[in-house]
């Protein structure tokens, strides 16, 4: 026993030292081969006209409206799919302790009894009591690799489990306001079919009076016909809009949440930095990059797995036919041993397992490269579209308002008769259509800014 001692120790400081040593190697490798993977960055957003520094933090609160604030704790709370997200955290970090408890001495205990004799003679029973224990030397950083690997992983499911929560948050903010907008609808389509009801009334007592047509009659009658169609379609939708928020929230899909009747106004635009802080900052980029570093240290646990393994075993213990006699000196024992085992023919089995794991790095690497350009075009689509939803919604205010002011005087000129129900009604048609867009235009840049923030990667509280 004393002969391995000392020996053993001096293999297992020189297995500590390199493994130090290399803690950090795995993880600057990653981050040198993702950014070699990338093409040239800019280094500001094409679409922004001045650079806005910092990072967006705390961005459902910026929409200032306490509903949509509790609504979204509510999903963190208790949405399904975040609760599954959650548990696969947990489920990883039990691995990464898994692979850590590798590196340690495995010690167990046994306690047994024995009987044997013939049937009319005498019997004998032994009991058995002691401690066996197993340590495999990692010699070559094997087992140190699997434990980085596994950290590395759970790193990067920490990081999904993140960016999960923001992306639920800015779910239930678009659904959120896609209700809002239904609901605004629906009030809209309802005045239109209220406006509609009145014109029909005027056409039908003209018709009867002999001062109308039958023509302006069914048309008119057509019309209103139409929108309490489109009313009906609105209920059905707003309906819709309203369960698809209940289950984000874990709630039962009833379609009965009580919404503000208005849309918020559109907050400030969200300090978005140059491109390159998303790398930083993005949890999903976060994740893809320690996934790189994972699949690095399975290529090293698999180049070390061709290397010779040393494994230190002993055990300690008693026998005796009485428990109280089983520690007595004359009746312990002890062994020790130590086995060193090199691989000879795998029929390159282990060869392959290297090419597996370097393959595995290079789709970790081409994985990082994609969604860091999906990431740069989420920014970019998203600015692009603030600006184009921003000059849509100012056109759209001046439709609508010059919509109003010829419906008005079409219908004075019908009343005196000097223009026809068809120009009313097609009139009509213009208003409504422009409200609505205006509205949906509305909605769209609060959605837009939801989903800006959610792509520079900032935290929504």
């Amino acid at each position: 026993m004393r002969a391995l001692k000392s020996p053993t120790i001096v293999l297992v400081a020189a297995s500590l030292i390199a493994a130090c040593a290399t803690v950090d190697s795995g993880t600057e490798e990653a981050r040198e081969l993702a950014a070699d993977a990338l093409p040239e960055i800019n280094q500001d957003w094409s679409m922004l006209q001045s650079e806005i520094v910092g990072e967006p933090v705390g961005w459902i609160a910026a929409f200032n409206d306490p509903v949509l604030e509790q609504l979204v704790q509510e999903a963190q709370d208790n949405n399904r799919d975040l609760a599954s997200a959650a548990a696969n955290v947990e489920r990883s970090r039990a691995l990464a302790g898994l692979a850590s408890a590798a590196l340690s001495p495995q010690v167990s205990a046994g306690l047994g009894a024995e009987g044997s004799g013939i049937v009319d003679g005498n019997d004998q029973s032994d009991m058995t009591l002691g401690v066996e224990g197993s340590w495999e030397v990692d010699l070559w950083g094997r087992l140190r690799s699997g434990e980085e690997s596994a950290a590395r992983s759970f790193e990067a499911v920490e990081a999904d489990f993140l960016f999960s929560q923001y992306s639920i948050a800015a779910a239930v903010a678009n659904a959120y306001f896609l209700a809002v907008e239904a609901d605004l609808q629906l009030s809209l389509t309802t005045s239109i079919v209220d406006a509609l009801s009145e014109t029909d009334k005027i056409v039908q007592v003209r018709f009867e009076n002999g001062m109308g047509n039958a023509q302006d009659a069914a048309l008119s009658e057509s019309d209103l016909a139409n929108a309490r169609n489109d009313l009906i379609e609105l209920e059905g939708a707003k309906r819709d809009a309203l369960r698809s928020l209940e289950l984000l929230l874990g709630r039962y899909p009833a379609a009965d949440i009580e919404l503000r009747t208005d849309l918020p106004d559109v907050p400030a635009p969200p300090p978005v930095g140059i491109p390159s802080d998303i790398l930083e900052r993005r949890p999903d980029l976060i994740s893809a990059e320690r996934r790189i570093a994972a699949a690095l240290k399975d290529v090293d646990e698999a180049r070390a797995a061709k290397l010779p393994s040393l494994t230190l075993t002993g055990s300690f213990g008693g026998s005796s036919d009485d428990l109280s006699n089983i520690l007595d000196p004359t009746n312990l024992a002890w062994s020790a041993a130590s086995s060193l085992l090199a691989p000879i023919l795998d029929g390159g089995a282990r060869d392959r397992e290297i090419e597996i794991a370097q393959a595995d790095v290079q789709a970790a690497v081409a994985d990082y490269a994609q969604a860091a350009l999906n990431a740069f075009s989420d920014v970019e689509s998203a600015l692009d579209q603030e600006v184009i939803l921003r000059r849509r919604e100012a056109e759209l205010k001046v439709s609508a308002e010059r919509a109003q002011e010829a419906l008005r005087i079409a219908n004075l000129r019908y009343t005196e008769g000097e223009t026809g129900l068809i120009d009313v009604l097609d009139i009509q048609t213009r208003v409504s259509s422009a409200e609505s867009d205006l509205i949906t235009v509305q909605r769209s840049q609060l959605s837009e800014r939801v989903n800006l923030n959610l792509a520079l990667g900032g935290a929504w509280q």
